[in-house]
């Protein structure tokens, strides 16, 4: 006999405590394997996709794409051993009940006898995992608890029981049915069997330039953002590679629908208009919410707290990059076999940070506010601002003072390309002790940047870019960037700061100071 075990969303680490559900990898009646990835979440650092620590046929789904649940919310349940036989997931799917609809939407065969919500944290008969995720594992089972379960009852509001001997009587069959989930929005629900009254769900497919097929939107934040304002995927013509539809679409197809919405209202009111003010409270257009939360939320949240704990302070300076610039056209003008990855000038600056912060610890420490003590931090963990189709991230280069300015600029690509594709764990985005922020690739010269806290230092790069610049007494034009260093000013005081960007700037201006100092 099938036992249904409930798995909940479990504790992703990092302090976090909600997650909200992008993408299902599994539907109502497929079979997983112990630690397949069932769904793809989004936390307030990253994209996760989260395994399932037991094997057997989906019996629940808990949640629609873009509901937002707590840590230890049901995801889905999972009937153990309904795998052996059809008649067993019958068997199974009988017993289960249907629970009522929680966290925004949720369609369920309900807990067969004796696994209630607590089952989640065990594992029938070895069907397992092992240390799967925080709060999961082949531990011992919870102990039985006697519990009254209400009268499951069918999508039709009447009893389960009753519908299925209902179902059973008019098909002349004496076997009852099992109750089933019904279908998700978005998405097509495996059933077990038919459910009166239930509307046919199907694929998101459409006519597209005169053609039927799936459409093809891969980034979980375009889906989002065309629901957020009610645009038609299916009446979009992609402008990504093979008809993809990019976020460049759905801003266009928004502009287009709030201009035509504009003018139709322009039109239908025009003698109203010239009756009355032109801004009333009536005739204004109404304001735009944007939550605060996943990524977005996360930085709000950061930055606040940046700004109202840290007493930052800021200086710059302009610097001459000429050398510098050379110097990196040598490393990657070499050829052939033995010739390593190209190196940025990226990777460059953050080398000459690595250099600098051993020269200048204090920037690389944090501040215990409730022992009132700096702590100066032993090694570099380097993070960098990367802009994604999710926000800003800062992915962390574990032990940066140990590499080099190669194997520090591959590890930037890696995390860049991770960070592109919103794959990014918890683990890489946190831990950082020192902030390098390229905002020259925006095209601007300069900026004054906040603190990442709990960090004490922030280095700035503005774009490089010809200029006018007096070089061995004449006026020359030169590849000139502005640095800027934000720290914070508790750590250390300005003859520091000002000593750390000074030495930043001269192994700019000249590498070679950079190399009698390793």
């Amino acid at each position: 006999m099938a036992q249904v075990l409930e798995f909940k969303l479990p504790d992703l680490g990092e302090g976090l405590t909600e997650a909200e559900i992008v993408r299902w990898l599994v539907e109502v009646g497929d079979v997983v394997a112990i630690d397949q990835p069932v769904v793809e979440v989004e936390t307030a650092k990253a994209m996760v996709e989260v395994p399932c620590p037991y094997g057997g046929v989906v019996t629940a789904r808990f949640g629609e794409e873009g509901t937002e649940l707590p840590v230890g919310a049901p995801l889905l349940t999972v009937a153990v051993g309904a795998t052996e036989s059809s008649s067993s997931l019958g068997t199974a799917a009988d017993q289960a009940g249907s629970r009522a609809s929680r966290n925004g939407g949720a369609v369920a065969d309900g807990s067969a006898a004796g696994a209630g919500p607590d089952s989640g944290s065990g594992s029938a008969s070895g069907s397992g995992s092992g240390n799967v995720l925080v709060g999961y594992g082949t531990g011992a089972p919870a102990a039985r608890r006697r519990r009254i379960r209400p009268q499951p009852t069918a999508l039709n509001g009447t009893p389960a029981a009753a519908s299925a001997s209902a179902s059973a009587s008019a098909s002349g069959s004496t076997a009852p049915g099992p109750v089933v989930a019904g279908p998700l929005t978005g998405s097509a629900s495996a059933t077990a069997g038919p459910v009166a009254g239930a509307a046919p769900v199907t694929a998101l497919a459409g006519e597209v330039d005169g053609r039927e097929g799936p459409v093809a939107v891969v980034s979980p934040l375009v889906r989002r953002l065309a629901r957020q304002h009610e645009i038609d995927l299916r009446r979009l013509t992609g402008s990504g590679p093979d008809g993809l539809i990019l976020r460049a679409d759905v801003d266009a197809a928004i502009r287009l629908a709030g201009e035509a919405a504009e003018a139709e209202s322009r039109s239908a009111d025009a003698p109203a208009q010239r009756a009355v003010p032109e801004r009333t409270a009536a005739g204004e257009a109404a304001a735009e919410r944007v939550p605060l939360r996943g990524v977005r939320g996360a930085v709000a949240d950061k930055l606040s707290r940046s700004r109202t704990e840290i007493p930052d302070a800021t200086c710059w300076v302009d610097a001459d990059a000429t050398e510098l610039m050379a110097v990196r056209a040598a490393m990657n003008a070499a050829t052939g076999p033995s010739a390593g990855p190209k190196v940025s000038v990226l990777a460059l600056l953050a080398r000459i940070c690595t250099a600098a912060l051993a020269r200048y610890p204090e920037l690389n420490s944090t501040v215990d506010t409730e022992a009132r003590e700096i702590v100066r931090l032993p090694g570099v963990h380097l993070g960098f601002a990367a802009q994604t189709e999710r926000g800003l991230v800062v992915p962390v280069v574990r032990d940066a003072h140990t590499r080099n300015a190669e194997s520090i600029g591959a590890e930037i690509a890696r995390l860049t390309e991770v960070a592109r594709t919103g794959k990014l764990s918890p683990a890489q985005l946190t831990g950082g002790t020192f902030t390098l922020n390229n905002y020259g690739v925006f095209g601007v010269d300069g900026s004054t940047p906040i603190i990442n806290h709990p960090e004490a230092a922030m280095l700035g790069v503005g774009r490089i870019m010809p200029k006018p610049w007096v070089h061995h007494g004449e006026l020359a034009v030169r590849q000139v960037v502005q640095l800027s260093l934000t720290f914070d000013h508790r750590v250390c005081d300005g003859g520091t700061a000002g000593g750390f960007l000074r030495y930043v700037a001269d192994c700019v201006e000249q590498p070679a100071v950079l190399l009698r100092t390793l």
